[in-house]
């Protein structure tokens, strides 16, 4: 599939969520799989924007890319914004998940929600960018 690059804003959630949609299509994915890609894209995507991004000071763009072949989708999600490996924060968000219900905050399980919907997500720094990779078994 082609590469969609989209400016580091809130505005191109829609647009990253439509090349995830149709990159599950392509891939055919079942329901739930595809739903499962869409929530842990979305999440990371909603971080690299806020965090690496807004609160960085921070300008610049997201590139997406997804590789099809027989066993999986395989889907990349690259930036520019400052260094953060998501997989750092799951061992807080374990901890988060395991508390009442009425005691955890609102929100902050993003990465482990990630993660879960997903067979594998890996992080990696190169050089002046992050690269997210999403793997979903076909």
């Amino acid at each position: 599939m082609q590469t969609l690059t989209v400016p580091g804003t809130l505005d191109s959630l829609s647009a990253i969520a439509n090349y995830v949609k149709e990159a599950a299509a392509v891939a055919d994915l079942d329901k739930k799989a595809a739903y499962n890609l869409r929530l842990a894209v979305d999440e990371i995507a909603t971080n690299i924007i806020l965090h690496g991004y807004q609160e960085a000071g921070r300008q610049g763009v997201i590139e997406l890319h997804a590789d099809i072949d027989e066993q999986a989708l395989t889907l990349y999600i690259e930036d520019t914004g400052a260094a953060f490996d998501p997989l750092q924060k799951l061992s807080v968000e374990e901890e988060l998940i395991k508390l009442p219900i009425e005691q955890r905050p609102l929100g902050k399980v993003g990465v482990y929600l990630a993660i879960e919907a997903v067979d594998q997500l890996l992080y990696e720094r190169v050089e002046d960018r992050n690269r997210n990779t999403f793997v979903v078994n076909r």
